[in-house]
């Protein structure tokens, strides 16, 4: 389970290019708290805090708790727009969730026991296709990542989505489609040979 966040804010109460510039300025960055069948909420945040947190490597994975006028809004963050030349925040958007509402979320994927694969121990490479699963849960059962066991698999080995056991009240978004997560192919010193003995073969 990701930790939940805190995030102090201010109501905006100008809107526009301008008045986005000016609290730029003054190391704030404009935002929006949005959704759950309410008027958006415009809102500005500390830049040097939304740093940190972006800096923890699951902030768009965690429940983030926006105080503004004495209130506390939960949320889930949606996006954060970054200046292209120097990478400073701009704008962030936070989407309003109650306790039973399902959110989409991309969790990122761990392997465990790569020195117990026969496969990679013999020179073999992991080969990750996702690095990330699209799943749906309560907000409150947000894993902080999707630990996949690689034990005992060789050469040729493929991780496809049905493979993975997700947490309990955790699906994956596009189950239907059972995506290939990882494979293990062999070295390429390896395929080489392979491939020169198939044309000594063939002549």
């Amino acid at each position: 389970m990701s930790e939940t966040l805190t995030l102090p804010a201010e109501a905006r109460d100008r809107v526009g290019k301008g008045a986005s510039r000016s609290l730029r300025r003054t190391g704030r960055v404009p935002a929006v708290v949005y959704g759950e069948n309410q008027a958006p909420q415009s809102i500005h945040v500390e830049e040097k805090e939304l740093r940190r947190q972006l800096g923890t490597g699951h902030f768009f994975n965690s429940i983030v708790e926006i105080v503004v006028g004495g209130e506390t809004v939960r949320t889930l963050p949606k996006d954060v727009a970054f200046h292209p030349v120097s990478d400073r925040p701009l704008h962030a958007d936070f989407l309003r969730i109650s306790a039973d509402h399902k959110v989409h979320v991309n969790v990122p994927v761990v392997f465990a026991n790569e020195a117990a694969s026969p496969g990679l121990k013999r020179g073999g490479v992991l080969n990750i296709v996702l690095h990330d699963l699209d799943l749906v849960c309560a907000p409150d059962a947000i894993p902080d990542e999707v630990v996949i066991d690689v034990t005992g698999l060789e050469v040729g080995a493929s991780i496809h989505l049905h493979n993975v056991d997700l947490p309990a009240g955790v699906t994956a978004a596009h189950a239907d489609r059972d995506d290939t997560i990882a494979t293990i192919v062999a070295p390429s010193g390896l395929r080489s040979e392979e491939g020169d003995n198939s044309k000594t073969e063939g002549a």
